[in-house]
This record gives C-alpha cells, structure tokens and sequence, in this order.
C-alpha cells in the first residue's frame, strides 16, 4: 500500500494553481463566462475620497516576481466604513469594498483601483491607521496568506494603529507600508509583498 502511495500525484483539489485563475478570475485566462468580474475597480463611480492606484508584485525567496498570482482585497470606504449590512444607507451605492485580481502573465505586476480608505474603529473600540487587507493564493500557496497593506504616509495613524503595534521590530513593521508616488496626476500606492527572505512580508495568522 505504501508503495502505491508514492505514486499518487496532487489532484486539482490540492493545489491551487494553475486552476486559480480558471475557478476564480476566468476572464483573464480566457473565458468569458462572467457578465463583471470581481475586480480592478473596488469601489465603484459613487464612492466619495481620494482616487488611487494600488500596485505591485508578489515576490519569491530568489527574488523574482510569481506570475500566477490571485489577491483578494478588502477595505472600508473613506469615512471608515465598510459595505456591509449594518451600514446600510451610510455607504455609497455601487461600493463593494472587496475585489479579485490576478498578475499579468508576463510581468507579475498586479494593480487595481480604489480610493483611500478611512480609520477604521474596532469592535473592540480601538482605532485601527486606514489599511487594506489581502489575501493572497498561488501555485505553491494552498493556504491564502493573509496581510494588510498601510500607507507611509499615514505616520500619525500607523504610530498608534494595534495591530502594527503587535510587531516588535520596525524593520518587519516597514514591510507592510506602501509607497506612494505620483505618475500622469495620479496617485499611486507601490506594495510589492515578498514571501521569503531579507525582509519578508509580515503575514498574519487569522
């Protein structure tokens, strides 16, 4: 019996890519099976705030950029709140606060676009710096990782915000804070996360 086991090869079931992005972003692999993937565009026309630009790559421990990415995104709209049924009325129409993207083929860049998100108060009572959270899934990858992404120049939020107070060192703390620049008048936030190696994204067990 045992000898038959060393056989037996993974099945679709355990692992996740390349069906990754067949099962959940089919358009981009090429199938037109869904009227508007759940994408690119977060928060939709009507949301009110700052317009930006989210971008980045997924990065190996040899340094280079995974091409068969997906990333879920969540976040809360400016004012802080989240699209969720006890906020009905308060958050603008057509805003999700949740999208799926995958890497290009053939850069492993991922983008999508949103607005700035507002501080978010906990159900402890607790203030939490405006942040984004990420899932990310791939081939290699069979259980999401889960991170969040904060903006550098938030510096008097991100000081007293508890979670990123949970992380002693500030060289790990720096890992989840992207960069902003500017490019054709808009702004642009760059978060490349690295999944091993000199200063590995902080991952968080939820």
């Amino acid at each position: 019996m045992r000898q038959q086991l060393d056989y037996l090869k993974e099945t679709p079931s355990q692992t996740a890519g390349p069906y990754v992005h067949i099962g959940l972003a089919p358009g981009a692999a090429g199938f037109d099976i869904y009227k508007q993937e759940l994408g690119w565009d977060i928060a939709g026309p009507n949301a009110a705030g700052e317009r930006i630009r989210i971008e980045g790559r997924v990065i190996d421990g040899m340094g280079s950029p995974i091409k068969d990415v997906l990333l879920e995104a969540w976040q809360a709209n400016a004012e802080g709140l989240y699209a969720h049924p006890e906020h009905a009325g308060e958050v603008e129409d057509g805003f999700r606060g949740w999208g799926r993207v995958i890497t290009d083929f053939e850069t492993g860049e991922w983008a999508f676009e949103t607005v700035k998100p507002g501080a978010v108060t906990g159900n402890d009572g607790k203030v939490m710096a405006p942040h984004i959270t990420l899932w990310i899934v791939a081939r290699g990858i069979n259980v999401g990782l889960h991170t969040r992404l904060y903006f550098e120049d938030e510096s008097a939020a991100n000081s007293v915000d508890p979670v990123i107070n949970l992380i002693e060192w500030e060289r790990r703390r720096k890992t989840l804070f992207a960069k902003r620049t500017e490019r054709d008048g808009k702004t642009v936030y760059r978060f490349d996360i690295k999944l091993q190696g000199e200063d590995e994204t902080v991952f968080f067990d939820i």
